[in-house]
């Protein structure tokens, strides 16, 4: 039981689980299969396939997930981010519609889980923190408006060229406006109604079943198919045969960085919505376990006909209401979607494209982030112009580039930060031992000949050149003399061998000029490693101090207390496992 408990979750979760954990999780499944049936169908189209393999792709990727993934709520399935960026994937390569486009989508789906499941078992889950919330809000509102725009053609009743552009989309729908088909855009129009004021009314109801059914009523019982509204018209049933992906490595080679874009947004998006009901639920989520049941749910799709799938936001919200305790809601899901597929397949005859297309676009067009751009502009400038670059690279240059770009902007600004950390001067606070940032306490007074500066970062080759530039400007930028120097260390939590030559050559410059150098607050890291290159002995214990005060009386030749490392190595060691945490 143990290895089955580690290798599967769901056997963590069902510990003591009984009747009302099991109506619960019944209950929920039934629930988000009401919800995902529609939607999967939708996507399908939007990812540019036929519905039927937007409902292959809640089937077994929801089992192996249920019993894989540690979120006891997620709902794995398409979503409408993922639909898209497999679009613009796959129709770079191939006619959508093609035996060739369906086979490529189904390949993409094995290379994620692929590439999911070795970042699990490599545990490479930090990858995703280069992925950084400006970026993927700014990723997430342009494609929601190109996802969104991208329905137009099924809502307005005439077929616009498939673009990730959204310049060439409203070109297009502008320039042939005159064909709009006015019946279908009724019914888009009033499903959008109808959905908008539903979510507002009565967020728990299955709203995309209410316009489903509301829209295939209306075309049976009106004939409005003999009207030139175009419907899914026959979908196939039985379960999705199982067969292995055609593997075509000159195409995964070209699939490669939409297979990568994908598992990242993919996880990313996954993972921010399991943590949020594990949260709540008061249990945890492991993120590269998390990878791992998500690439097994791929994998395992890729052998039945589905393209990639990855948890939902939406979706995950009505299991979560609905009352999901464990993985079973999911399967649950799956064998309701799998019934579907055996028997009622016939049911979706009738039912008008332009419904999915609503479907889509209300679903979508919630992912755009005001709230953030406004929160941003208050909060960090330069983590909103990160937002704004990515949303326009993402709108002008195409999905891929504009992540990419994104990605690109979140690492040029770590490193920008990291080789430029911020410096502060410190004064001593009147009657106190205290020493704050000058800029920030006027009432902070500096101590005449002391220059006494707190780094706020690492200290490693990226810096150490503007940490030497830093430390010569205030020096000459000093109305006094500066007779000693004291470095505050608190902020410095590691430093490599770059950093401790810089030490090294800040400690000689000042000694050829008749400045003393002293240290405060060193960590323990960092003072491992000045020990073990031997330039805390050529400093002389007397030059590291445990506060700025004391450092600040040697400096001036007051009395300073004893070290208490120069008394006794117990409280030596003591010491530098509580400076050290």
């Amino acid at each position: 039981m143990t290895a089955l408990t580690k290798y599967m979750p769901i056997f963590e979760a069902l510990r003591g689980y009984n009747r009302e954990e099991a109506r619960a999780d019944i209950l929920a499944g039934l629930t988000t299969a009401v919800m995902l049936i529609p939607q999967a169908m939708g996507y399908a189209m939007l990812a540019g396939l036929e519905p039927i393999y937007g409902l292959y792709a809640a089937v077994l990727p929801l089992i192996v997930y249920g019993f894989f993934g540690t979120s006891r709520q997620l709902a794995v399935g398409p979503v409408a981010m993922v639909s898209l960026l497999v679009a613009a994937g796959v129709g770079a390569i191939a006619q959508g519609g093609t035996e060739q486009y369906i086979a490529l989508a189904v390949l993409l789906a094995l290379m994620v889980g692929v590439i999911q499941l070795v970042m699990g078992i490599g545990r490479l889950g930090f990858l995703v923190n280069f992925l950084s919330h400006p970026v993927i809000s700014g990723f997430t509102s342009a494609a929601a408006l190109i996802i969104g725009l991208s329905q137009l053609k099924h809502l307005l009743g005439f077929n616009i060229p498939r673009s990730s552009f959204i310049h060439q989309t409203l070109g297009s729908a502008i320039a042939n406006i005159d064909k709009t088909h006015f019946i279908t855009l009724g019914i888009g129009v009033a499903s959008i109604a109808i959905l908008v004021v539903l979510k507002k009314v009565s967020p728990r109801f299955p709203r995309a079943l209410a316009v489903v059914v509301f829209g295939s009523v209306a075309v049976w019982g009106l004939g409005l198919h003999d009207e030139g509204v175009k419907i899914v018209g026959d979908v196939p049933d039985g379960l999705p045969p199982l067969a292995l992906p055609s593997l075509d490595f000159a195409a995964m080679k070209d699939l490669f960085p939409i297979a990568m874009a994908i598992s990242l947004v993919g996880f990313m998006e996954s993972i921010a919505v399991a943590k949020k009901y594990a949260r709540q639920e008061k249990y945890e989520v492991d993120a590269n376990k998390e990878l791992v049941g998500l690439g097994l749910a791929n994998i395992a799709g890729a052998f039945t006909k589905a393209y990639p799938v990855t948890g939902g936001f939406s979706r995950t919200a009505v299991n979560a209401q609905a009352g999901a305790k464990t993985g079973v809601a999911s399967i649950i899901t799956a064998v309701v979607v799998g019934v579907t597929l055996l028997m009622f397949t016939g049911w979706f005859y009738y039912l008008p494209k332009a419904v999915l297309a609503a479907i889509i676009m209300t679903a979508v067009f919630g992912l755009i982030d005001v709230a953030e751009v406004k929160h941003l502009f208050h909060v960090s400038r330069s983590e909103l112009a990160m937002l704004l670059l990515t949303f326009v690279a993402t709108l002008t240059l195409g999905i891929e580039e504009g992540i990419g770009i994104g990605v690109l902007a979140s690492v040029a600004m770590l490193v920008f930060r990291t080789t430029r950390p911020h410096v502060a001067i410190l004064g001593q606070l009147p009657g106190t031992t205290s020493y704050r940032n000058i800029d920030r306490f006027e009432e902070a007074k500096l101590v005449p000949g002391v220059l006494a500066v707190r780094l706020d970062a690492q200290l490693y080759f990226g810096n150490v050149n503007f940490l030497k530039e830093t430390l010569d400007r205030l020096e000459k930028e000093q109305a006094t003399t500066v007779k000693s120097v004291v470095i505050d260390a608190s902020g410095i939590n590691r430093i490599d061998a770059s950093g401790e030559s810089a030490f090294r050559e800040v400690q000689s410059g000042y000694e050829e000029r008749g400045i003393e150098l002293h240290f405060a607050n060193v960590k323990g890291p960092v003072r491992d490693l000045l020990k073990r290159s031997h330039f805390w002995n050529d400093m002389g214990e007397a030059r590291f101090h445990l506060s700025v005060h004391d450092a600040v009386n040697a400096a001036k030749g007051a009395p300073v207390p004893p070290h208490p490392t120069s008394k006794r190595p117990e409280a030596s060691k003591a010491l530098s496992v509580a400076v050290a945490h």
